[in-house]
């Protein structure tokens, strides 16, 4: 998610020039899978919360139960942010309301499970000192990460209501600016991609909890980007077969109903023959 955050936010431009309607089952898909994500970790912090009012836990053990949530929780908020932020900026841009509101709607219920979390740091429930230090440099980290994507978005238009530091985006957005006056901005993005990879592999030390939600979250944001966003080699293949795969079902949905507007088609659909990417 993270990486995809960075590919968002780099491809700000493409996106804001583009004419393509963003589908309305990517929205939907994108609305239902965050949402079912807020409502999991709404029950699973309720339960760590639960445990901590249990005298006899110890505190490892709810440190190393709730410490896959907690991660999860402020780790996928850049891409929550950078989405937001460009949904934002493309409705504008095209003066609609077709992203926004429901990005924006996401975006605060993350904000509100994000407090909790921050709560918890704050009060030290459940764990020690050493492990609220190790939560809250990663949060320093990601926020940081947050704010110099956002600054791709800033070149473009005002991006710091979603900012953790508004002085800070646009700092950032003045030195991305200056490296895109130059033949190698694209070894610049590389350079990015790669820090930006080096920098969370170790610092995550869970596996995420709801991976098959960020799965549909990822493959409905990717699915409204323009084809010419991916490559057919290199970092962007796999995500680019993510986005075929799901216009493909975008486009199965939409003959659908059109067929079932016109009535019985001329030649029925059984007897088409079944073709595969």
């Amino acid at each position: 998610l993270i990486e995809i955050a960075a590919i968002v936010a780099g491809q700000t431009p493409v996106m804001l020039r583009s004419a393509m309607r963003v589908s309305d089952a990517s929205l939907e898909q994108y609305w239902v899978a965050a949402k079912c994500r807020l409502d999991r970790w709404g029950r699973m912090l309720k339960q760590y919360s639960d445990r901590m009012q249990e005298p006899a836990a110890p505190r490892s053990l709810l440190w190393n139960s709730a410490r896959p949530l907690l991660e999860e929780i402020l780790a996928s908020e850049i891409l929550t942010r950078v989405w937001t932020a460009l949904g934002c900026a493309m409705d504008e841009r095209r003066h609609s309301r077709d992203i926004g509101p429901i990005a924006r709607s996401i975006y605060l219920g993350h904000l509100e499970a994000r407090n909790r979390v921050l709560n918890m740091m704050l009060r030290g429930q459940g764990f020690g000192v050493e492990a609220a230090v190790t939560l809250n440099r990663l949060r320093h980290r990601l926020e940081r990460w947050t704010d110099m994507l956002l600054g791709y978005i800033q070149t473009a238009t005002d991006a710091t209501e979603f900012a953790f530091d508004a002085e800070r985006v646009r700092e950032f957005a003045a030195d991305i600016e200056h490296e895109q006056q130059y033949p190698g901005g694209q070894v610049a993005w590389q350079v990015v991609l790669a820090s930006l990879r080096a920098a969370f592999r170790r610092s995550l030390a869970c596996d995420p909890l709801n991976d098959d939600l960020h799965e549909r979250i990822a493959a409905a944001i990717l699915a409204c980007f323009d084809p010419e966003v991916f490559d057919s080699t290199g970092a962007l293949k796999s995500l680019w077969l993510v986005r075929l795969s799901n216009v493909a079902q975008d486009t199965q949905g939409m003959i659908a109903s059109l067929l079932a507007e016109e009535g019985p088609p001329a030649v029925r659909p059984a007897t088409l023959p079944h073709r595969r990417f």
